[in-house]
């Protein structure tokens, strides 16, 4: 899901849509065609989507023998991939080189709060769930609030329940399914987020939480010079394979990893008779 633009100077996003059902020719002259137009493309992937999808992926990435594509697949729920997918265009507008903005996913994404209400946690597999909590979500009118991300957590929904959250001031970002709760109000609140936004539920977020009774949310920092300062404070080298300059222990387009370097054992120093 491509998310409406947070500030003029966000950039467009494109969506590549049923990469797995559509002719592998169509496919093929549309990422082609992005290649040629802007140099380097950087693909997002939800881990809720079909196999097919991603081995789509990584066939059209072979054929088109590029190292100008840069996959990604972070462990995050569908709201939470879609507002990571903003934030790099928002600083796809800033002097970032195509290495260092790819590479800024792998590190905005650990100030990403991900999580949702559900109406059920019986299919619920990407968090870890007590039996206890099992139990309980036979219950008519049980929710559960999760975070999947970046550390899991599961609490029922009650008089005084919450979660951790960030400890930096946040916007957060709603998504509702077939729920009905106005307990986000409260957590909003103790995670002192700026305000609450609204937009649709991603396709994806019933087979990712295993439940259409819920609703989504993400806590994400909103301003373009404080995700700017987070990237440009990394430092920066080049791949020692492709030339492209990145951020971490990885290129994220021919994903080589840089030689680990052993200095040298210290040389013992002779024993020698004075003269």
């Amino acid at each position: 899901m491509a998310l409406p633009v947070q500030d003029e100077r966000t950039m467009p996003a494109v969506v590549l849509r049923d990469l797995d059902k559509r002719p592998l020719e169509h496919a093929l002259a549309e990422l082609q065609a992005l290649v040629e137009q802007h140099g380097h493309v950087i693909v997002l992937c939800s881990q809720a989507v079909p196999a097919a999808v991603t081995q789509r992926l990584h066939t059209l990435r072979s054929l088109l023998e590029s190292d100008r594509i840069a996959l990604f697949r972070p462990d995050l729920p569908p709201l939470g991939l879609a507002v990571l997918a903003r934030q790099l265009r928002q600083l796809a507008s800033c002097d970032l080189s195509p290495g260092v903005l790819a590479s800024a996913g792998r590190l905005l994404v650990h100030y990403i709060h991900s999580g949702a209400v559900l109406g059920s946690v019986a299919r619920l597999d990407r968090v870890p769930v007590g039996l206890k909590a099992h139990a309980k979500s036979w219950v008519p009118g049980s929710q559960f609030a999760v975070v999947a991300h970046p550390e899991p957590q599961l609490v029922r929904v009650g008089p005084g329940a919450t979660l951790a959250g960030p400890e930096f001031s946040t916007w957060m970002l709603v998504a509702r399914g077939q729920l009905q709760s106005d307990w986000l109000a409260s957590l909003a609140k103790s995670w002192s987020a700026h305000g609450l936004r609204e937009t649709p539920l991603p396709a994806e977020s019933p087979q990712w939480w295993g439940t259409s009774r819920l609703i989504e949310f993400c806590s994400y920092l909103a301003d373009l010079s404080v995700l700017y300062q987070l990237v440009t404070s990394v430092r920066q080298s080049t791949c020692h394979w492709c030339g492209i300059d990145v951020i971490g222990d990885r290129c994220v387009f021919c994903s080589a990893t840089p030689p680990v370097y052993e200095p040298p054992a210290p040389r013992a120093l002779e024993q020698r008779t004075p003269a």
